[in-house]
């Protein structure tokens, strides 16, 4: 496992001795009682919070309070507003009706800048960054003017070292992992100093070993008075770290808890309104002919951050859901990038898909084989956030699926009452949420746009799926629907190849596990023979070609993964 080491906090001379010293320690209240100021006026309030989108109320009279040095987390389902009402807070968007009271006064917040001025700093989900510039360029272009240029670099290295979220200032945003990014925001918003943070799925990308590290921070930034407004649907960390608990649904508060007392079920049933249902795993059905097979295939690194792939060796038969394990930044995205076609090699026959080689053929090419792609990066990648779901699900058929493009569109012409029916179709079934019939993708909500991907890539009925973190972001029904849709998949005949640095759900779905380690993968081991311990051990670095030393075994269990997260 990765070391991070977490150094005591300092605030690299962001802040003055005395600044510091003014900051109030925060009473620990009774249970479910809000904490406030030592003149008892909560940090935040919202009241009576209106916002509408044409005819769909996004937030319907939202009222909540996030006291000084407490973690309250805003749970719902996607599309419940929980986005929403955050861009609110931070100036993104303006409230329709209602007010919002900073430290017991009203404020205006109309541009995230003044959000920053004020004492609120946020890590969005979907991040905000340009590739093409380095990471202290980045946290630069975020900071006020009072910040010296040539510090940043320094400031920033120094505060992640801090908070054990590890980064190097000079490189490139474009060549980070996902989970990396998510540092470089973190880190950005931290460089801020903010009262109050808000929090939106900080988690989903980052390794249990990072999330660790971050937990241990929010409990030191509470300590010192800062407050947290925790948005995640990984409902067991909420439990541990949240204090208090809103619960939105279409829009509404429809009730407040204090997550400790609660399971990680009931969290799910308030959010959704009814029981959530885990995924079930199938029984062991017959596994057909090699769909996928790797063999010997190398991709050099194709910048100085990226990782090189050596030697990936890799059967996925018909029937079977095969899962990769691995800490962030080991390879997954380059592996991802080699099996869809976005970076093509020499050797054709390093990679074949349903008998045919495919490793110099680009994505059409394995498309039309009946392979099928989700990435990991949803908007941008996934997605192009500023066409209408149709059309990026025309752009995603129209150089591979031959005869549902004919149905779609032909001689140039395209058919939109086709397009439009297929998006429905798929909408209906993943239970997107969305406000038209037909909205640019960056409307959506991470979740429901992750649902919407997973759908555009399940409706293709393919004979392969490679997708790479299926459940990002979403909520626990959709997470469940999501895996037992991949399950059901693999049950047809359909080869499943899942990357996730989620290992429950690599355990609760899986087959058969490997995991990926500086670029290189481990033999697959059977689901029978999987143990926390031994994949834990492979993704720390053991070498993959040894035997395993002994270890205490502790298999999976499939009552505590909890389909709720």
């Amino acid at each position: 496992m990765l070391d991070f080491c977490l150094q005591p906090f300092s605030n690299a001379g962001m802040v003055s001795e005395e600044a510091d010293n003014n900051k109030k320690q925060p009473e620990e209240p009774a249970p479910g009682q809000t904490m406030a100021g030592s003149d008892g006026v909560p940090m935040l309030e919202v009241r009576q919070i209106v916002k509408s989108f044409g005819p769909l109320k996004a937030n319907d009279n939202v009222s909540l309070s996030v006291g000084s040095g407490e973690i309250h987390s805003l749970l719902g389902e996607n599309g419940a507003g929980k986005s929403t009402l955050v861009k609110m807070l931070y100036g993104s968007l303006q409230p329709d009706t209602g007010e919002i009271l900073w430290q017991g006064k009203p404020v205006n917040i109309t541009s995230p800048s003044m959000a920053r001025q004020t004492g609120i700093g946020m890590v969005f989900q979907h991040f905000s960054l340009f590739d093409s510039l380095s990471v202290a360029d980045n946290i630069l272009l975020s900071l006020e003017e009072s910040f010296a240029t040539s510090d940043v670099a320094d400031k920033a290295r120094q505060l992640s070292i801090d908070y054990g979220l590890p980064l190097n200032p000079h490189s490139i945003v474009g060549d980070l992992s996902v989970g990396e990014r998510q540092r470089v925001e973190i880190v950005r918003c931290l460089l801020q100093n903010p009262d109050l943070i808000i929090l939106d799925e900080p988690t989903s990308v980052l390794t249990p070993q990072e999330a660790e590290n971050l937990f241990e921070t929010l409990e030191r930034l509470r300590s010192e008075g800062r407050s947290i407004l925790y948005i995640s649907h990984r409902l067991e960390e909420v439990k541990r770290m949240c204090d208090r608990a809103t619960i939105l649904r279409h829009g509404k508060v429809v009730g407040e808890c204090d997550p400790a007392q609660e399971t990680a079920e009931s969290l799910a049933s308030l959010m959704v309104g009814t029981n959530v249902n885990k995924a079930n795993r199938r029984a062991a059905g017959e596994i057909g002919d090699p769909l996928l097979e790797i063999t010997g295939a190398n991709l050099p690194a194709g910048s100085p951050f990226a990782i090189a792939l050596k030697n990936v060796n890799l059967t996925v038969r018909g029937g079977e859901v095969v899962g990769i394990a691995g800490v962030a930044g080991n390879g997954q995205s380059e592996f991802f990038r080699l099996v869809s076609g976005e970076d093509v090699i020499a050797n054709a026959d390093a990679i074949n898909i349903r008998g045919t080689a495919c490793g110099s053929s680009g994505i059409n090419e394995r498309r039309s084989l009946g392979a099928a792609f989700v990435p990991e990066e949803r908007l941008g990648h996934g997605a192009i956030p500023d066409l209408s779901l149709s059309e990026n699900l025309l752009l995603s058929r129209h150089g591979s699926d031959s005869a549902a493009f004919l149905r779609m569109g032909k001689l140039g012409l395209i058919r939109t009452e086709i397009t439009l029916d297929a998006t429905a179709r798929i909408c209906e079934k993943m239970d997107v949420r969305k406000t038209g019939e037909d909205p640019d993708a960056s409307s959506l909500s991470g979740g429901n746009l992750q649902k919407f991907i997973m759908g555009r890539e399940l409706d293709r009925q393919p004979s392969l799926l490679i997708v790479n973190q299926p459940t990002w972001g979403v909520d626990a029904g959709a997470a469940a629907r999501i895996r037992q849709a991949m399950m059901d998949l693999a049950q047809s005949g359909c080869a499943v190849l899942v990357i996730s640095q989620d290992l429950d759900e690599i355990f609760e779905i899986s087959d058969r596990i490997t995991v990926m380690h500086d670029g290189e993968l481990s033999e697959p081991i059977p689901i029978e023979d999987a143990t926390y311990e031994k994949i834990g051990l492979l993704m720390g670095g053991a070498n993959p070609g040894h035997v395993l030393p002994e270890v205490e075994e502790h298999h999976h269990d499939d009552t505590t993964s909890g389909g709720a997260e």
